[in-house]
């Protein structure tokens, strides 16, 4: 199997998952989520990744998402892979967004994880983008 695995400070990983949910479906046993509260330890945040991990094996592939490159939620999830010999088989990427998650979780069965991996980044490129209000009350000149 191929999961999409969460890691943040504080709920954002969990609020990031509850959107998913609205857009992918609930219930998916092919994403995990663990957010780092705040006050808690990274050993006890270590502890409760591990046992959000305990049905994923050496043979699945990962696509471990975390908010910040070098955070500790990121470092200390890729630590605990690296040791459980799971690394290898995981693409991990530092920041996350709706869009880039969401194409990760509709397409990650559907394509090579290297065609996969090309899709997210041009996903990113796109998500972030200026909204322009368009004034729509100017009355046409007649």
């Amino acid at each position: 199997m191929r999961y999409v695995i969460l890691v943040s400070h504080g709920q954002f990983a969990s609020g990031l998952y509850n959107a998913l949910s609205m857009l992918a479906g609930k219930d998916r046993n092919d994403v995990i989520f663990q957010g780092l509260e705040d006050g808690m330890s990274t050993d006890k945040f270590g502890e409760e990744f591990n046992t959000a991990i305990e049905n994923v094996t050496s043979k699945d592939e990962i696509i471990l998402f975390g908010d910040i490159i070098g955070g500790s939620p990121l470092t200390t999830a890729v630590n605990i892979l690296a040791s459980k010999e799971m690394l290898s088989k995981a693409f991990v990427l530092g920041g996350m967004n709706l869009p880039v998650v969401l194409t990760a979780i509709l397409m990650k069965d559907s394509m090579g994880i290297e065609e996969l991996k090309k899709m997210l980044f041009e996903t990113a490129e796109e998500s972030i983008k200026e909204f322009k209000v368009v004034d729509t009350d100017k009355e046409d000149d007649i």
